[in-house]
């Protein structure tokens, strides 16, 4: 066992010092956490309830599509303002959103938009 330590140990330090170099791109990982802008339709909805996150509704409640925006990521909303990705929906497919308001009235003077979004990883 000693010497198959010995004889890899030059190979797995120089694999991963490889990975740690390329900021885990080797991985498959992204290789920057720069914020990225997104054009999505936004939608307005306002019902009560607890999100996929297990965390209750409220403003700044996003429901998102997580095969595009992972749960837990902040979002920027132009007219909306600071959002973070804490729900699902069935309708949610691809680039569009659901933004929660706390009144019908203000959800529906919202309505749909085409908005691009800043999303921070």
């Amino acid at each position: 066992m000693g010497r198959g330590i010995r004889r890899w140990g030059p190979v797995l330090v120089a694999v991963l010092g490889a990975v740690a170099a390329s900021g885990g791109s080797a991985l498959g990982q992204p290789t920057s956490h720069a914020p990225y802008r997104l054009k999505v339709d936004a939608v307005a909805y306002h019902l009560p309830g607890n999100t996929a996150l297990g965390v209750r509704v409220r403003r700044g409640v996003v429901a998102v599509d997580p095969t595009l925006i992972p749960l837990g990521t902040r979002l920027h909303v132009p007219g909306y303002g600071r959002g973070l990705a804490a729900d699902v929906g069935y309708a949610i497919k691809g680039r569009i959103i659901d933004l929660w308001f706390p009144t019908t009235a203000a959800a529906r003077k919202w309505g749909r938009r085409t908005v691009t979004i800043t999303v921070y990883r």
